[in-house]
Order: C-alpha cells, then sequence, then structure tokens
C-alpha cells in the first residue's frame, strides 16, 4: 500500500490530507477485510482499537527506533537468564 506524501507545510492543511489519506486507505483495508470474510462493523472497531493501541505507544516512546537492541542489554539483564524456567 502506498501513501501520498504531504503537499504543504501548513499544518491544518496537513491534517487535512493526511485525514483523507488514511480515510481513502481505510477504505481499502475494510473492502479487503470484508472480501475476507470480517464485517465491516467489526473490521471498524477493531482497527479503533489498534489504533488506539498505536497512539498509546507512540505516546510512551516516539521514536522506538533510537531504542538499543536487546543484544546490546548486559546478559543479567535479558529475559530469561539464570531464571529456572525458561
Amino acid at each position: 500500500m502506498t501513501f501520498p506524501p504531504p503537499k504543504t507545510e501548513f499544518p491544518a492543511q496537513r491534517f487535512e490530507e493526511a485525514t483523507a489519506a488514511a480515510r481513502d486507505a481505510l477504505e481499502r483495508l475494510i473492502a479487503a477485510a470484508n472480501e475476507a470474510g470480517w464485517g465491516s462493523e467489526e473490521i471498524t472497531a477493531a482497527l479503533l482499537k489498534a489504533a488506539q493501541f498505536l497512539s498509546d505507544a507512540n505516546k510512551r516512546d516516539p521514536d522506538p527506533a533510537d531504542d538499543p537492541s536487546i543484544s546490546d542489554a548486559p546478559a543479567w539483564e535479558q529475559i530469561g537468564h539464570g531464571e529456572l524456567y525458561d
């Protein structure tokens, strides 16, 4: 799926462009979900929940790419190290 780049730098116009592009993408996604057997109401509710989850995650960590990889952590910090039941 492609998403168009913004055409302006003005925040209000960018928001409107993003909203229109997102609506178009969601309409295509819902149509594909319908073809796969999902109902419009259930997939729309699932998309809203998923969007809220992603929004919350972004608020907690706006740039996860800056986080160190798990392999950079000392062994004693890694999950399962030295535990009886891994």
